[in-house]
């Protein structure tokens, strides 16, 4: 049975965040089995599917309406999984209908299922001082205040909500979700594996286990600085990320745009840019701390150089080979054109 579990998690974590369509479809033939006993090992298929479609959108969603199936279908040792699960997959992007699943699953008959959906519910806000989360959090801290431990995970779930006032949050991957930390996912799957079994380990003398998750927590604001890493407040454009792999020219790589001063914070899916060309960043991703540089070709709107440009266009000021051209262009132009400077 610990061979089943061992070689399960090994598996899973190979293929994290690679969006693996056939380890998917593997690891729910596995969920899809009802076994009585020696269970463990589809507890970690199920993190698996979560681990494996991290980090890609439609992935993402096809494994929630999976983790549906199971909450219907499946045995009680997967019910207990499918919260956590749903953790990981959202975690920091509090989707409306993330929440509600949650919410409904933390008023479940099966204790454990409630507690997985409770500390789901923390990791899913986790960072981003939802307001919706944090009314549903004070609700249940009334609902379970004679139940000293679910009441306990309820105040854990609470601390993750408001992860550093709302400055912090945590992430499996970084430059823009293009590269997955390693260092992240490890923190994580170490509190959710201690999560399957909750009773024993977080309510009991292993809680400390929690400190794990300080491996993927990173901070939510873009900083500038100058080249001696001094702050540097210039203005940037925050708005909502689109995805723009494969189009031709510039397309625009943010819509519904604010125009913000450094540092400001951003949400699980905002991008920023810079408002002006006045510097230039040294990485390509706007996020975390970014060192900038001045352009030396940027020169201010309405600056003496710009005005003395538009003075040289001149027809005193232009060469022969100008002067050609311009002849040429005349010969097409029609008299009655020619006599209102057309």
């Amino acid at each position: 049975q610990i061979g089943q579990y061992s070689k399960f998690t090994v598996e899973t974590c190979a293929y994290a965040g690679s969006g693996n369509v056939m380890k998917i479809q593997k690891l729910l033939g596995i969920c899809a089995e009802h076994l009585e006993e020696n269970n463990s090992h589809q507890s970690v298929a199920a993190l698996g599917i979560a681990l494996v479609a991290l980090g890609e959108e439609i992935g993402a969603e096809m494994s929630s309406r999976s983790f549906e199936h199971m909450l219907q279908y499946g045995e009680v040792n997967l019910r207990r999984v499918v919260p956590l699960a749903v953790g990981l997959l959202h975690m920091s992007n509090p989707k409306p209908t993330v929440i509600d699943m949650l919410s409904k699953l933390s008023h479940d008959g099966d204790n454990e299922v409630a507690q997985g959906a409770i500390m789901a519910l923390g990791l899913v806000g986790s960072g981003t001082n939802n307001s919706r989360i944090a009314l549903l959090l004070r609700q249940l801290s009334t609902y379970y205040g004679k139940d000293a431990n679910t009441l306990f995970v309820v105040r854990i779930a609470q601390g993750l909500l408001h992860m550093g006032k709302g400055l912090m949050t945590l992430s499996t991957q970084y430059s823009d979700r293009g590269l997955t930390s390693p260092t992240a996912i490890a923190g994580i799957l170490t509190v959710l594996h201690a999560c399957l079994d909750m009773k024993n380990i977080i309510l009991g003398k292993y809680h400390y286990l929690l400190f794990m998750l300080s491996t993927a927590m990173q901070p939510r604001m873009l900083v500038t600085l100058d080249q001696d890493l001094k702050a540097l407040p210039v203005t940037v454009r925050v708005g909502q990320a689109v995805d723009v792999v494969g189009q031709a020219g510039k397309p625009k790589s943010i819509t519904g745009f604010a125009t913000h001063t450094t540092p400001v914070l951003l949400a699980y899916e905002q991008r920023a840019e810079l408002a002006s060309e006045q510097y230039i960043p040294l990485t390509s991703v706007l996020e975390g701390f970014v060192i900038l540089k001045e352009n030396p070709e940027w020169q201010p709107e309405g600056s003496p150089d710009k005005k003395d440009k538009k003075k040289d266009n001149n027809i005193a000021n232009l060469g022969d080979d100008e002067m050609k051209k311009l002849a040429m262009r005349m010969q097409s132009v029609r008299p009655d054109q020619r006599m209102y400077n057309k």
